[in-house]
């Protein structure tokens, strides 16, 4: 057990990652030596930053936070708490059943911890994180909270009402992060397109990016996690004009039935779908599309399904992942529809779609053979470099290898690069003279 030292372990999406980052930022200003997602964790404190999306997810983080606890009874580890999406939701009964864990927070409530430790909350450094990402990229959270009430999804109960930051702010972070060497930020929130509603009562994304892409030194900027329902348009022009705007949109779509999105409540149609897909693609020329669809959702019928997947085939997603409806109680779906889908069809049918898209994701890479696209490189592993280009997003996306024979690169530049060789997922080039 390392005297103050505390260990940070971080459970899913990047928006929990930001709010980690920021509390490492707070303990290290506290005196605190500080590791995120240590393989052995040796801290005399540690925080579990958990996630509560779906089944799998907070099964993660129960466990998780079990393990925690028998290191504690064994004496490796002194204070134990909770923080996240999981404790937000079901904080009375985790205390009552995990009583070994010293205290749970919130998602919003983590500066609590600070003081609980006998500490100073810094609100001149809220701006600031120590990031755990490459230096050179960083997750840029622009508001918390949704307003869409999908049938399925528990996060407007996590996280309630969707609240905006201010323009200003986000300017401030981009700027002090540019300052500390990054220069890719990809741009995250539950659903970026209502950005602004609530404080400017308008949607305010395009400009936002924009003005992001004004700041000097900012090279990168992809876009995360919009919804299809009321798109601004105004925002391809953005995206087609700004040359550090990445031709790519995260738009999950999760299906194209129309009595599933009905079911769904999704309130966009398939013909709706459609024209807007149609129009990325024609307002900005090479855009990559990535999406996220679910299979077994209730009342998903066969036809349902063999439409989905038609669709899939036709659409050629650049970027695809794919998910099996797991009922969510208090959700509208879990109180007002019945889960009729058997699980073993749901597999086959997530199986079967992901078979389909990895065929289209191998000629989307295909096609790229040839092509001289600017890369950046995060990191060496084995005898490879490893980057991406404008079309792929950390963690989630195809890379690019390059072979560390035939040339010395930096980590975080840039440089252009030839496609020679692809496979189902990954791009192989040379970097160009």
């Amino acid at each position: 057990m390392r005297k103050n030292t505390v260990d940070i372990i971080t459970l899913g999406c990047s928006k929990n990652l930001v709010d980690s980052e920021k509390l490492l930022r707070q303990l290290e200003a506290n005196g605190y030596k500080v590791t995120h997602d240590s393989e052995s964790p040796h801290g005399e404190i540690a925080v579990i930053n958990t996630c509560g999306f779906i089944g799998d997810a907070k099964e993660e983080s129960i466990n998780t936070i079990l393990e925690f606890c028998e290191a504690k009874a064994a004496g490796r580890l002194k204070k134990l708490y909770v923080m996240g999406c999981l404790s937000e939701r079901y904080l009375k009964e985790l205390s009552e059943e995990i009583p070994q864990v010293d205290k749970f927070y919130g998602k919003f409530d983590w500066e609590k911890l600070i003081e609980d430790l006998g500490k100073a909350y810094h609100d001149e450094l809220k701006i600031e994180r120590k990031l755990t990402t490459p230096a050179h990229y960083a997750y840029l959270k622009i508001s918390e909270g949704c307003d869409r009430q999908c049938a399925y999804c528990a996060i407007p109960i996590i996280t309630g009402k969707h609240k905006s930051r201010y323009m200003e702010e986000i300017e401030e972070e981009v700027r002090f992060l540019v300052s500390q060497g990054v220069k890719e930020f990809q741009i995250i929130a539950q659903e970026l397109t209502y950005y602004g509603v609530d404080l400017y009562k308008r949607q305010c994304l395009p400009e936002l990016i924009e003005r992001i892409s004004n700041i000097p030194g900012v090279e990168w900027i992809r876009l995360h996690y919009a919804y299809p329902a009321a798109f601004p348009l105004e925002l391809l022009r953005v995206i087609r004009e700004k040359d550090n705007v990445c031709k790519y949109i995260d738009i999950a779509l999760q299906h194209i039935s129309d009595s599933v999105l009905e079911r769904m409540r999704r309130h966009v149609t398939k013909e709706q779908t459609l024209e807007l897909i149609k129009k990325m693609r024609e307002e900005v020329p090479g855009i990559h599309l990535r999406t996220t669809m679910m299979v077994g959702f209730p009342g998903e019928t066969g036809e349902d399904f063999m439409e989905l997947l038609e669709f899939i085939k036709e659409a050629k997603f650049d970027r695809l992942g794919a998910f099996a409806y797991s009922e969510e109680e208090g959700t509208y779906s879990a109180e007002h529809y019945k889960d009729d889908v058997p699980d073993d069809v749901k597999r086959y049918r997530l199986d079967k779609l992901m078979t389909v898209q990895q065929k289209i994701s191998a000629e989307v890479a295909a096609e790229k053979i040839g092509g001289i696209f600017k890369v950046i490189i995060d990191r060496i592993e084995g005898d490879y470099y490893i980057g991406r280009t404008e079309f792929d997003s950390p963690e989630v996306d195809p890379e690019v290898l390059i072979s560390v024979k035939d040339c010395q690169l930096s980590v975080g530049d840039f440089y252009q690069v030839k496609v020679t060789d692809s496979d189902d997922f990954d791009l192989y080039g040379t970097v160009l003279k």
